[in-house]
């Protein structure tokens, strides 16, 4: 899905540090916690909605919570709460009813001006799939299901983000929708069942700016490939296809390329280094800006391949926060 980097500027932030930050770091157990803010909160279930309790809760939290949650590129709009995590956030108690934190919901919170300024995402357990799939949605099964994993990148996700017909168009940053990320099968099941890493979105955001900050303005970022389920990803893998563990299974990894974001334009990478050709060259340019951004952010280092153009799509370039640096493909 595209998402047009003529960039707007950032709004005021002055959110959530302080005592919420702490709250997720140490509930969540991860190094780094961000948000999710869009304008027209949509929820994961019918009945998802904060109280008027929690709105003015809401607003008193922010009196004393600074940014954090929107991570390095100050462009997060979602936090994603893996099941085990939820009764060990007070804050979720404290905005929100019990009935609507007991299950996968999309929890907003509210700004003083009335507009949904951050949410909560809570997850569906991974105990759920059940055969390789949770109601409909076909999922498959993960290597480290039949033993242990070869390492921590390769454990079990914590759950699933339950992605619906009505809620598959909120923003997770300024620039992405859970929509964006999906697995590209199964159209007409809902709900459909997300693995998505905050700070794999974290990344494209800084990549996003770094290009702009190159004079690349007019542009759009589309992600071809994000999420992919076990079983989705199986279909490709052999030689020249994609790897049995693929970073794309673990929700920190999307496939991505430019194209200009003028009605009717290619839906194809341009030429942005000027030479009058669209060709790897174009994707080696993205991939070189993913590398600074990676130099200045170091917890987001992790795979950059670039891809030459196939009969089926142009040249594209491969982003991930394995947690480790891994170059490979036409560099």
């Amino acid at each position: 899905m595209p998402v047009n980097f003529s960039f707007d500027n950032r709004r005021a932030r002055g959110l959530w540090a302080g005592v919420l930050t702490a709250m997720v770091f140490a509930a969540i157990g991860v190094p780094s916690a961000f948000a999710q803010l869009r304008d027209d909160a949509s929820p994961l279930g019918d009945a998802a909605r904060s109280s008027n309790d929690a709105d003015d809760a809401s607003r008193d939290v922010r009196a004393i919570v600074g940014d954090s949650l929107f991570g390095e590129s100050g462009a997060l709009l979602a936090r994603f709460v893996p099941p085990h995590a939820v009764s060990s956030l007070p804050v979720l108690q404290t905005l929100f009813e019990d009935s609507l934190i007991a299950r996968p919901a999309l929890l907003p919170v509210k700004e003083a001006n009335g507009k949904t300024g951050f949410h909560f995402i809570t997850m569906r357990a991974f105990a759920d799939k059940v055969s390789g799939r949770i109601g409909a949605y076909r999922i498959g099964d993960w290597s480290a299901e039949r033993g242990a994993a070869r390492s921590l990148a390769y454990r079990l996700p914590t759950g699933f983000i339950e992605v619906t017909a009505e809620n598959q168009h909120t923003l997770v940053s300024e620039h992405f929708r859970l929509r964006d990320f999906l697995t590209k099968d199964q159209p007409q099941v809902w709900p459909k069942y997300l693995v998505l890493r905050e700070a794999l979105v974290d990344k494209l955001e800084l990549l996003i700016a770094e290009l702009e900050a190159e004079g690349l303005v007019g542009y759009e970022m589309v992600v071809m490939s994000g999420f992919r389920t076990p079983q989705y990803n199986a279909q490709g893998v052999g030689a020249g296809g994609r790897a049995a563990e693929s970073r794309h299974q673990f929700g920190d990894a999307a496939d991505v390329y430019l194209r200009r974001a003028t009605p009717g334009a290619k839906d194809w990478m341009p030429d942005i280094t000027g030479d009058g050709r669209s060709d790897t060259d174009d994707a080696l340019r993205v991939a070189r800006a993913a590398e600074r951004v990676e130099a200045r952010y170091p917890t987001l280092v992790g795979g950059i391949g670039v891809y030459p153009a196939t009969s089926a799509h142009g040249p594209f370039v491969h982003i991930d926060v394995r947690g480790d640096a891994a170059r490979w493909g036409q560099w």
